[in-house]
């Protein structure tokens, strides 16, 4: 069987790895002339953490990155309101690993070129068009071009195999080529403005926080690596969120922020364990991202073609499920082939299995967050400070309302523990 994957993010890497565990020849193709270590902050969760450790990549990333030891929950006053542990500290047989994204895209790709070749990995190719026959779906990539109509500058290269899988992004051209038909950014009304910053640790130095709501503004903020400077510095990465009115909503990563759009938000959240507002303009850069998503697909797969990743289930951000979940739907799709003589009952049953889990994530982000427990106790306390936080929220509620998420999300650890 012989398979071409569009889009060299974490799904289309994972995706290779996985197909050649199984023996299937696979080549990726990327738009880019050269992958470079882009974004802010990931988080690994367990579910996902089990495949990547399967592939042979744990002692890798968690070199790269750091073993999340907790999440801790505060109010925009500081107060403390719960703490979980998570991973292995949470009794997890893997671990919940925090780094850089482009980090963990550097170790995939490192380890798609060493175990399936140099060639395996093809750049600078930028997905146009796609068919298929019986026997074999073809793909058309523009090559060395930067404009967008084909054949204004480079020229058009086909390949074929009898799989053809779009793995790219948000804005997939493979996606488009499936369903034609209007299917629009859903802006959520929140945005976000993520960053990176040399700090020294917090907390426990391996604590991923959460502190404010939506209304008034909502920090996340955890490091991303175990490595400390001369200084003593982690490198910790951050995101300030609330909701904003309607803003163009392109799915662009890479858009430039302003302090002076958000920095408000936080001259209130200048905590004992950290200054908020000193600590984020201490950042190199800033990016914005209005939240966005689109409504969940009837069908992923038509005959040799199918999609993975966020080109089958954009979702907002929440709970580091975007890169989870394309490792998820790799690692299913890759076994099906597998399993299957014929590769088109495969992807239906990929698609049969997995549509419905991802959809039901995409539904979870936008009305149950992992963070629902802020949300809760800022209702219930109306913005203001408590004495205690049991006379807020008992500690039932608090451990239901993060069981809820990681259900939905299938990391609650019954689940990982039955199907190992």
């Amino acid at each position: 069987m012989s398979v071409i994957i569009v889009g060299a993010g974490i799904g289309g890497l994972t995706l290779a790895l996985r197909l050649h565990h199984h023996g299937i020849h696979c080549r990726i193709y990327e738009a880019v002339p050269r992958i470079e270590p882009l974004g802010v902050g990931i988080n690994v969760l367990p579910h996902a953490m089990r495949e990547l450790s399967a592939l042979g990549l744990q002692a890798a990333l968690l070199d790269a990155g750091i073993e999340t030891r907790e999440m801790s929950f505060y109010n925009r006053y500081g107060q403390f309101i719960h703490s979980e542990p998570r991973g292995c500290f949470a009794g997890y047989k893997w671990p919940q690993v925090s780094l850089h994204r482009g980090a963990l895209q550097r170790i995939l790709v490192d380890a798609v070129t060493e175990r399936l070749g140099e060639d395996a990995l093809i750049t600078g190719h930028r997905f146009v068009f796609g068919e298929q026959n019986p026997s074999y779906a073809i793909a058309c990539f523009e090559v060395g071009g930067g404009r967008s109509r084909i054949g204004e500058e480079g020229r058009i290269e086909e390949a074929a195999a009898e799989v053809l899988i779009g793995c790219d992004g948000i804005h997939s051209a493979v996606r488009k080529l499936l369903h034609p038909h209007p299917d629009p950014l859903n802006y959520s009304g929140i945005t976000m403005w993520r960053g990176v910053t040399r700090w020294q640790p917090f907390l426990s130095g391996a604590t991923m926080a959460y502190a404010g709501w939506l209304e008034t503004g909502k920090l996340i903020v955890y490091p991303i690596d175990d490595q400390r400077d001369s200084e003593g510095r982690q490198l910790i990465n951050w995101l300030v969120e609330f909701f904003v009115p309607p803003r163009d909503p392109s799915g662009d990563w890479s858009q430039p922020g302003r302090y002076e759009d958000f920095l408000p938000r936080c001259e209130d959240m200048r905590f004992d364990w950290l200054d908020v507002p000193a600590f984020v303009q201490a950042a190199d850069f800033v990016y914005e991202y209005p939240m966005v998503d689109r409504d969940p697909l009837p069908y992923w797969s038509d005959g040799r073609i199918t999609l993975l990743g966020d080109a089958a289930h954009p979702m907002y951000p929440r709970g580091s499920n975007g890169a989870g979940q394309a490792i998820l739907d790799a690692c299913a799709l890759a076994d099906e082939l597998a399993r299957q003589y014929d590769p088109l009952v495969a992807l239906q049953l990929y698609d049969d299995a997995r549509r419905p889990a991802t959809a039901q994530v995409v539904l979870a982000n936008r009305s149950h967050p992992p963070d629902a427990i802020l949300r809760e106790v800022y209702e219930r306390t109306g913005d203001k400070p408590f004495e205690r936080i049991d006379d807020v929220i008992t500690r039932f509620e608090l451990k239901a309302l993060s069981e809820q998420y990681k259900q939905a999300a299938g990391f609650d650890r019954r689940t990982l523990d039955a199907n190992n």
